[in-house]
């Protein structure tokens, strides 16, 4: 799958090594590490659809300002942000995204989405 960034300062906290501990420590780094890997290696987001999900646990946040994001688990309460990067967004007749369609993906962040 395809990555890119909300921004160059994101981009170069993710691919800087030392950065990315040490804005998220050695733990979260080290899952946000593992999470990028994954989602590179994906051919589509389908590869991450429930229940093929774990460990991972991706989905679609639907609530609010996050409508239309996706997550991905880090180390508990943190989670991988991230949007897909089409225009238009895949979709099925239904109005749903279409997972097997999404090849490219925005991450727009780590956050706590329960806070």
């Amino acid at each position: 799958m395809d990555i890119s960034f909300k921004n160059r300062r994101l981009a170069k906290s993710f691919n800087e090594g030392e950065q990315l501990v040490r804005i998220h420590g050695k733990i979260r780094a080290k899952k946000i590490r593992i999470r990028m890997k994954a989602l590179r290696a994906a051919a589509t987001l389908k590869d991450f659809w429930p229940p093929k999900s774990p460990p991972e646990r991706c989905h679609e946040l639907t609530e609010g300002k996050r409508s239309g994001q996706l997550s991905v688990d880090l180390d508990h309460p943190y989670r991988l942000i991230f949007v897909p990067d089409h225009d238009p967004v895949p979709k099925l007749e239904d109005g749903g995204l279409d997972w097997s369609k999404v090849t490219a993906i925005k991450i727009l962040g780590v956050e706590d989405t329960h806070g």
